[in-house]
């Protein structure tokens, strides 16, 4: 009936693998839960405990695949005819996160996304700048995820139909951080494929530090400069990209760009501080991605 799909990378799955678990085994369902870890140095010994636990596995890449060949790897090997790919710092909200799935696959649907939530406790000062972009971008109500089913998604807390993602896999390409679901859920919009949205959040527990946090948004800003110079991507297809275009039609780029050169270290202070501004991380990725477009000749739609 169902596959769980965890890809992991550097981070301690066991307990959420035994509350998954445990939460199965009440339904008397056929299920199996499958955690791939990508290449990481931490927390294997612990990980490797899955193991020994009935209807679970754990396997240790020995090279980096990035996390979209990792979900297509797992649903390669999964037995049942759904898959729920997981967010492996994430954990249920409720004890009936599983069953309320099973209702799901009960009622035939193709992709379902149960929406994400985060502890309304402040963390520490270091780490407030992923906390407070989940709380303001991530952590969407259901009648606002209705609305606009393709935009308020991700590629974890997704149920979908194995068929269905062995013929719409993540791309192959990308390996480094970033937009791999963006490019995943466009082609489900192409091909029609209808998203239905429950009430069934996962807690996200990421306690990233702003300054990581920082950098994996670079990395991912890199990421969708690539995809989109490989026409995976088009400018429409995100805010950056979006307001990109508006840029270059004014031909403000260099404007933009010696802008940022001058504020970015100010921006960063922002991000790390207290009390950190989301507009000012936007406009930090937008100053980033400007400073990346620099040298490409081509300006793709």
């Amino acid at each position: 009936m169902l596959s769980i799909l965890i890809p992991t990378y550097n981070y301690n799955v066991f307990p959420l693998v035994t509350e998954l678990k445990n939460q199965a085994d009440t339904l008397e369902i056929a299920y199996e839960i499958l955690v791939q870890d990508d290449a990481s140095d931490l927390f294997i010994n612990q990980n490797a405990e899955i193991n020994l636990l009935p209807y679970c596995s754990y396997t240790l890449n020995h090279e980096k695949l990035g996390r979209g060949n990792n979900i297509n790897l797992l649903n390669s090997l999964a037995k049942y005819n759904y898959v729920l790919i997981m967010e492996a710092d994430a954990f249920p909200e409720k004890k009936t996160y599983v069953k309320d799935l099973i209702l799901a696959i009960n009622q035939e649907n193709q992709v379902v996304f149960g929406g994400v939530t985060y502890d309304t406790k402040k963390p520490d000062s270091d780490k407030l700048l992923r906390w407070k972009y989940g709380q303001e971008r991530e952590s969407i109500s259901i009648i606002e995820r209705k609305k606009n089913p393709y935009h308020f998604v991700f590629t974890w807390n997704l149920l979908i139909k194995k068929q269905l993602l062995s013929k719409y896999p993540f791309p192959s390409n990308i390996k480094n951080y970033g937009y791999e679901d963006v490019v995943f859920i466009k082609q489900l919009k192409q091909n029609n494929i209808t998203i239905e949205h429950i009430e069934n959040k996962l807690i996200h527990l990421n306690s990233e530090t702003s300054l990581t946090f920082i950098k994996k948004t670079e990395n991912a800003v890199s990421t969708l400069n690539q995809l989109i110079l490989s026409n995976k991507l088009e400018m429409s297809d995100t805010k950056i990209g979006k307001a990109f275009k508006v840029i270059h039609f004014f031909k403000l780029q260099n404007v933009v760009r010696y802008i940022f050169k001058k504020l970015a270290k100010k921006m960063i202070n922002n991000l790390t501080s207290s009390n950190p501004s989301i507009i000012v991380l936007d406009l930090y990725k937008l100053g980033y991605f400007c400073n990346l477009r620099q040298n490409e000749n081509t300006f793709n739609q």
